[in-house]
């Protein structure tokens, strides 16, 4: 009896240290499983993180390579630039030096010009009188274009040559216009025929009078009833209502 007594302690005994041991596991595994989630809980929280910078990462490194590729794009814009502006400071040098070519040029014609006109004036002076207001008038715009900065020398020159032009075509057309003719101390208005430069007439409206400009004696001649026929025929063919034909007519006297 005392041994079963004894037994069944030793019996109670284990069991309570089972129970007290298995206690003491739970407690053991309950907070390992804490610090378990508390790990996972806290490696996922730096995985976002990771996941975050890393995103940030690619995000700065696009940013990057697009900036990257916008210098390589302004490089290449540059050298263009450069390449544009340099053509352009040759182009201007290029151009100093002509307009300093031009400016002796122009310290050269501009005396050659003025002696042009000189001469035409002259020429025009010694001359057949025909159109002499129209003459006159071209030679003082001549005169007063040399003065005037706001003319090109190039046009001042062309219009110089344009004169020399239009006095060498005189002597190679037919012209007939109206004008004004002291005729006996009376001024009469007049048909004037000129025939290049060798013959130069004149007729009244009512052609009674006919005449010749002499050149030797500088002074008008009258001529006979006998050439108003020619000269009637002469002045349709300058007035371009007959064809051109062969007419008789008196030249100018040479000197």
């Amino acid at each position: 009896m005392k041994l079963s007594k004894l037994a069944f302690a030793t019996a109670l005994i284990g069991v309570s240290c089972s129970l007290s041991l298995n206690a003491a596991q739970s407690t053991d595994v309950q907070d390992v499983v804490k610090a378990g989630q508390k790990i996972n809980q806290s490696a996922e929280k730096s995985q976002h993180k990771i996941d975050k910078i890393s995103d940030q990462i690619q995000t700065k490194l696009q940013q990057f390579k697009t900036v990257n590729k916008e210098i390589d794009g302004l490089n290449v814009y540059n050298v263009q630039m450069q390449k544009q502006i340099d053509n352009q400071l040759a182009e201007l040098a290029d151009i100093a030096n002509s307009m300093e070519q031009v400016s002796i040029i122009e310290r050269q014609i501009s005396p050659l010009m003025a002696r042009m006109i000189s001469t035409l004036e002259a020429f025009v002076a010694l001359d057949v009188p025909f159109l002499p207001e129209e003459r006159a008038q071209r030679l003082a715009s001549l005169n007063s274009m040399m003065e005037r900065a706001d003319i090109a020398v190039s046009e001042k020159f062309r219009r110089v040559l344009e004169a020399y032009q239009i006095e060498v075509d005189y002597g190679r057309t037919i012209e007939a216009y109206s004008g004004l003719l002291t005729i006996d101390g009376q001024e009469q208005n007049v048909e004037f025929l000129r025939i290049g430069r060798v013959s130069f007439l004149y007729q009244t409206r009512d052609g009674s009078n006919l005449g010749l400009w002499n050149a030797e004696s500088k002074s008008w001649e009258a001529l006979p009833a006998s050439y108003r026929s020619d000269l009637n025929k002469a002045f349709r063919i300058a007035r371009k209502q007959l064809a051109p034909d062969l007419v008789i007519v008196p030249l100018n006297v040479s000197e």
